[in-house]
């Protein structure tokens, strides 16, 4: 049995303080099954905004002509967007395997590890044992049972990435994010695409408005069911895929004959590889490790984060979550995580981001009397009219009287960027929207919608009657 100062599953977030670690004259021990860097640089978030990009440009190109700009989009490479993908983040691999192979203080182990005892792992074939313990172990891709799927065969986020053909029709299993972000990507290489979700709203976790608008931008270039649940899959005559689904609100079946299937139904929990119950350490009912807010384990100074306890599944939240970590487990102090302003984006067409509570959260949490929301429309200022972006919006819910930022919504164009100067004053002690409200916006630039948003606060019952005006406007 090999003792190590420490003992770190996971290369992703895990790493950021991996280098802090003291030696005591002990080793750490870095274990990850797969590639080093993480789920969010091997097979996440930067392989797949890798894709995006092009898809974004392949949208922009379509709309030139309405700008006067006679372009002919003559051919799409797939094979070099993916080669470029691959590429990029293999040399980021490369570097992170070369710095911990090459470090005399870390034994890096590509195998698969494994609990047998508290503080004890089987890594291999070998037996390793430490006093402090870090899981960043992520997570993967959920496989709901379908009858068929696993005969018929198909894709995950991860398999999405080694296609070196694109398929002429893809029918996507989901509805929210990951659905959202490859259907953008595969319908704008060119492919026929079918979203099934099994949610009556697209993108359920967004504001009804949202989702409304996005299904509607989105439907332009593919095919998007809700409220249908697949009921089995099965092969064709001709070489295919048929994906039959039931709709869950009248019964009827519909059936989608697709070249692929993309299963895009949200992250499970990696613990079954893992087997946390031999080391006394608890889970919940999904599998997903159970810690407190200061990211402890049931376990004395074992501690789990990022993905690994399935309520941020988000890189910059697991950053975030390393830094909470490193000073609970290795400066001995006791910071709780604070999940009050947690932003993330799709990165779909139209662009999505949010941040904080959503309106029917704010108005439960603070009452209907204490909520105020702005609403500012893209086409309404000058840049957004320039760039003739038609329907999409800011909205944002403050509290009466202080006016603290409880939650902001934005789609459209750079949705994610624009959302920032949000985001960072929720991290301000007072919360307030009083510096953006005040504070001077350069003119004509995007950033003046969110300006406005802030600039049009309303009760909740005239925010719900302007929107409906917008709407029927068009």
């Amino acid at each position: 049995m090999k003792e190590y100062y420490a003992i770190v599953i996971g290369t992703g977030s895990a790493m950021n303080f991996v280098s802090t670690l003291p030696n005591k004259n002990l080793k750490i021990a870095v274990i990850d099954k797969d590639e080093p860097g993480g789920i969010c640089l091997t097979r996440g978030c930067i392989p797949s905004k890798l894709l995006l990009y092009p898809a974004e440009l392949v949208r922009v190109i379509e709309t030139a002509e309405e700008f006067g700009i006679d372009v002919e989009l003559k051919n799409i490479d797939f094979k070099r967007v993916m080669e470029r993908m691959r590429s990029t983040i293999s040399k980021e691999i490369n570097m992170i395997h070369e710095g911990l192979s090459s470090d005399p203080n870390i034994d890096y182990y590509q195998e698969i590890a494994e609990f047998i005892a508290p503080y004890t792992m089987m890594v291999g074939n070998e037996i390793i044992t430490s006093k402090m313990i870090f899981l960043c172990i992520g997570s993967k891709p959920l496989i709901p049972q379908v009858k068929g799927l696993s005969d018929v065969g198909y894709l995950t986020s991860d398999a999405a990435l080694k296609l070196t053909e694109l398929p002429k029709s893809i029918g996507i299993m989901g509805g929210g994010f990951i659905a959202a972000e490859y259907a953008q990507f595969f319908s704008a290489m060119g492919s026929r695409v079918t979203i099934i979700g099994r949610n009556p709203q697209f993108l359920p976790n967004e504001e009804p408005e949202i989702s409304m608008l996005a299904k509607k931008e989105m439907s332009k270039h593919m095919n998007i069911l809700t409220n249908h649940e697949v009921i089995e899959v099965e092969s064709t005559s001709g070489g295919k895929k048929k994906i039959i689904a039931q709709d869950r609100g009248s019964g009827n079946m519909i059936d989608a004959v697709v070249d692929e299937i993309l299963v895009a139904a949200g992250r499970a929990s990696n613990t079954d590889i893992l087997h946390p119950e031999k080391g006394g350490i608890k889970t919940d009912a999904k599998g997903w490790i159970v810690v407190n807010e200061y990211f402890e384990t049931s376990q004395p100074n074992i501690w789990a984060f990022g993905d690994a306890d399935g309520k941020y599944l988000f890189k910059h939240v697991a950053n975030y979550e390393s830094i909470v970590v490193y000073y609970n487990a290795l400066q001995k102090k006791r910071v709780k995580v604070d999940y009050h302003a947690v932003p993330y984006a799709i990165f779909s067409h139209p662009e999505i981001a949010a941040v904080g509570l959503k309106e029917k959260e704010a108005l439960e949490r603070h009452g209907e009397e204490n909520v105020l929301i702005g609403l500012q429309r893209y086409e309404d200022t000058a840049k957004g009219q320039a760039m003739d972006v038609k329907d999409c919006f800011v909205k944002v819910i403050v509290e009466k009287g202080n006016n603290k930022i409880l939650g902001a919504h934005i789609i459209g164009p750079y949705a994610s960027i624009l959302i920032q100067e949000i985001v960072n004053l929720m991290y301000t002690k007072e919360q307030s929207a009083d510096p953006i409200r005040q504070g001077m916006h350069i003119h004509p630039a995007l950033s003046e919608v969110v300006e406005r948003a802030f600039g049009s606060l309303m009760e909740p019952v005239r925010y719900h009657h302007t929107l409906k005006h917008f709407q029927l406007e068009r």
